[in-house]
């Protein structure tokens, strides 16, 4: 706690914030909870990619994070290529002088070590190696907290990402295999820790058994053209992960399931679009989420899961809802795998529909007792959490740390 003749603390959030992904800006919401719980009177800003939207949510003031707005569309004219390359230039100086005015910088989780999507290096990760950088000139300290890394074979892009983490003073992660990728790129890990994703600690509404005959199903569907490496063959990968997609929907509702569609980002409107237009019925709906808490709500009222995208599988566990992973990436693997719904994952990139609505059937047979393990897993969830803030606490604020032991020692 920040005493009344003491400067208050100048905390910055930086990443891809407010920009149309839920799972990250779930993610800002649960660091700004510790914040304001830990360290109420820390003055908090971001440097983000949606500062408006950022602004209006959390009350917090917001910059944006690139000085081209452009940023992440292809520049094929001249212009665009020549404003792209100032922009760089433009935000280096940008991002050290953002730096500069802070004490503490976080990243709150996200997958900014990984490229299990594609990605360019000179976009995002180019961005936070400014920051890192910056953090190191300058001395303030910056921390990756519970962010997710993942093997990359993109040379530029691994060398970025693997000097971003060696100039942070703080690293954590929301899975053991962020960190063992860390370490095979070089990084000393051996100070790092690994807890639950950021977003298990938010708030959950009650979970909703089922009763009578079976209910709803949430199905969260993604724009999925598979990661950095399968750009040559993106777009057969999306039309077998439509199609898979679409014939598990229809199966549904000749079993007469009302299904419900959830997606995580805004650039999923189209497969949403390409469903309903696919399977022409009222027992098909679509959500219209804004936040975690949003798609928390919906996957607490389904008697079962099915999803893509990984913070649809994170609110789907956190509410205790038996849940079947389209898994794209190995973080998701890890996730059911941890959460105790390991033999519930089905590839992303090879949907067979058939095999897909067996593993729905035997999930479902098995619905009371996973609900019960799910109850489990989330209370040492929560557990460790609070486990990670007091460490955060201790290493990014050591004189409120300080501070609170010493009121612990004098309490008789």
């Amino acid at each position: 706690m920040t005493s009344a003749h003491e400067t208050p603390v100048r905390v910055g959030v930086f990443g891809l914030l407010g920009s149309g992904n839920l799972g990250n800006d779930g993610s800002l919401e649960a660091v700004l909870g510790y914040l304001r719980a830990e360290h109420p009177q820390a003055a908090v800003d971001a440097l983000c990619g949606g500062p408006e939207v950022v602004t209006a949510r959390y009350g917090i003031p917001a910059t944006r994070l690139h000085w081209y707005r452009g940023e992440y569309r292809t520049a094929s004219r001249a212009g665009a290529v020549a404003a792209k390359g100032l922009g760089k230039l433009v935000d280096a100086v940008r991002t050290a002088a953002w730096v500069r005015r802070h004490d503490v910088v976080i990243v709150p989780g996200m997958g900014v070590l990984e490229a299990t999507l594609p990605l360019r290096p000179w976009g995002f990760p180019y961005a936070l190696f400014l920051l890192c950088a910056s953090g190191r000139l300058l001395r303030t300290r910056v921390a990756l907290v519970g962010v997710g890394a993942a093997p990359i074979g993109s040379r530029p892009t691994r060398a970025l990402v693997r000097w971003s983490a060696r100039l942070a003073a703080h690293r954590s992660y929301r899975d053991t295999l962020s960190r063992d990728a860390m370490r095979a790129m070089g990084v000393d890990t051996a100070r790092d820790e690994v807890h639950p994703d950021l977003a298990f600690a938010l708030p959950a509404p009650p979970a909703s058994a089922p009763s009578g005959p079976p209910g709803r199903v949430c199905v969260g569907v993604m724009d999925f053209h598979g990661g950095d490496d399968d750009r040559a063959r993106a777009e057969e990968i999306h039309r077998r992960y439509l199609d898979g997609t679409i014939r598990f929907v229809r199966a549904l509702v000749e079993d007469g399931r009302p299904v419900r569609l959830l997606t995580g980002d805004a650039c999923d409107a189209p497969v949403v679009a390409a469903v309903l237009d696919a399977v022409d019925s009222p027992l098909v709906t679509a959500a219209e989420a804004a936040s975690l808490a949003d798609l928390m709500k919906e996957t607490a009222a389904a008697d079962t899961v099915v999803a893509t995208r990984y913070h649809n599988l994170v609110c789907a566990l956190r509410t205790g809802t038996p849940t079947l992973a389209l898994s794209y990436a190995a973080k998701s693997d890890a996730l059911m795998a941890r959460m105790g719904l390991g033999a519930y994952c089905h590839p992303a990139r090879e949907v067979d529909a058939d095999r897909l609505l067996a593993q729905f059937r035997a999930l479902e047979r098995r619905s009371a007792e996973l609900r019960h393990t799910l109850a489990e897993r989330n209370r040492d969830a929560a557990r460790r959490l609070e486990d990670h803030f007091t460490a955060l606490t201790a290493a990014l604020f050591p004189a409120a740390d300080r501070t609170r032991a010493h009121a612990r020692q004098e309490t008789p």
